[in-house]
């Protein structure tokens, strides 16, 4: 059911160290060809650090983890392409369709593959008004059952930070801030919320992925990589903006899946562009610490993807 590139079958059977990366960024993130040249770059940026990229999608029911660059581009290129969560997967599968992953079924198809670590831009959550709609994201739930290591720069700012927080430690998922004391806000480098837990090193990380499995935990860990402050935007700047793309989406009826996709492209409007400036660099930054703690993992004495 998994088709692995030749450069991920490769790595993953020499021992080397993997990240998965999702596609949603490509297919429902931004326009072509930007989308094609940002994941190019997260690719190449993982490379660079010593890591192979396994980027996820399923092309025409095939569950790909690793993709060469002509399926890349087709990717990029295509139209109508489905989002897929933990829900959606099997039925895309299933169905001959082709869909992008999420967090959720990214963290899926990794954890098949027997990849342990997987960088991002920003997780699922609990949105802003979930005691009335129940609308939580499925990475949560996914994170407290999946064994993978996920690098983000937090949850996604446009959510309920508190409450996704708090869903987080019911479930039992470890929340690591890199470097910091404070749980990072995606565009901004810091928030109002103490971080559960705090590691400086990814050798630290790699030792508290691999203490898990050793302690037959269920569930991975979510690390909050800063985004760097050269590129970030401040929580006071952002909090206007989030505000108004929420009372927009409101105003216009949007909801489930297609929330997400709104808000960003109305926070893009409204900060000019800005935002997804932002969100590039902190997905790069996020795939240099993924390769270190992947890095780790292989070449410790426990050595697993």
């Amino acid at each position: 059911m998994i088709t692995l590139s030749p450069e991920v079958a490769t790595a993953l059977f020499e021992n080397r160290p993997v990240v998965a990366l999702e596609s949603t960024i490509i297919t429902h993130g931004m326009p072509f060809p930007q989308n094609l040249e940002t994941a190019r770059r997260v690719e190449a940026e993982l490379r660079s650090a010593g890591a192979v990229p396994a980027t996820v999608a399923v092309l025409e029911g095939r569950l790909h983890v690793g993709m060469t660059d002509p399926e890349l581009e087709g990717l990029a290129r295509a139209k109508g392409v489905a989002k897929l969560s933990r829900a959606d997967l099997a039925a895309c599968m299933a169905t001959g369709g082709t869909g992008a992953t999420t967090v959720a079924s990214t963290m899926i198809a990794a954890a098949r593959a027997g990849i342990a670590v997987f960088a991002t831009g920003g997780i699922g959550g609990v949105h802003q008004g979930a005691e009335q709609t129940f609308d939580i994201s499925a990475d949560l739930y996914e994170l407290a059952a999946t064994p993978v290591t996920v690098v983000a720069a937090g949850a996604k700012a446009i959510l309920d930070l508190p409450k996704t927080l708090e869903v987080l430690e019911t479930l039992g998922v470890p929340v690591i801030a890199y470097g910091q004391d404070s749980f990072p806000a995606f565009w901004s480098a810091t928030s109002e919320l103490p971080a559960p837990l705090r590691m400086n090193s990814a050798a630290e990380i790699a030792a508290a992925h691999q203490m898990r499995v050793a302690l037959e935990l269920p569930g991975g860990q979510l690390v909050a990589n800063p985004i760097p402050a050269s590129a970030e935007i401040s929580q006071a700047e952002m909090a206007p903006v989030i505000a108004q793309a929420t009372r927009d989406a409101a105003a216009m009826g949007i909801s489930g899946k297609a929330v997400t996709p709104f808000l960003l492209q109305r926070i893009f409007d409204l900060t000019g562009g800005r935002s997804l400036e932002a969100n590039i660099a902190l997905v790069l930054n996020n795939a240099r610490l993924a390769a270190a703690i992947a890095t780790e993992l292989v070449n410790s004495p426990q050595s697993a993807h």
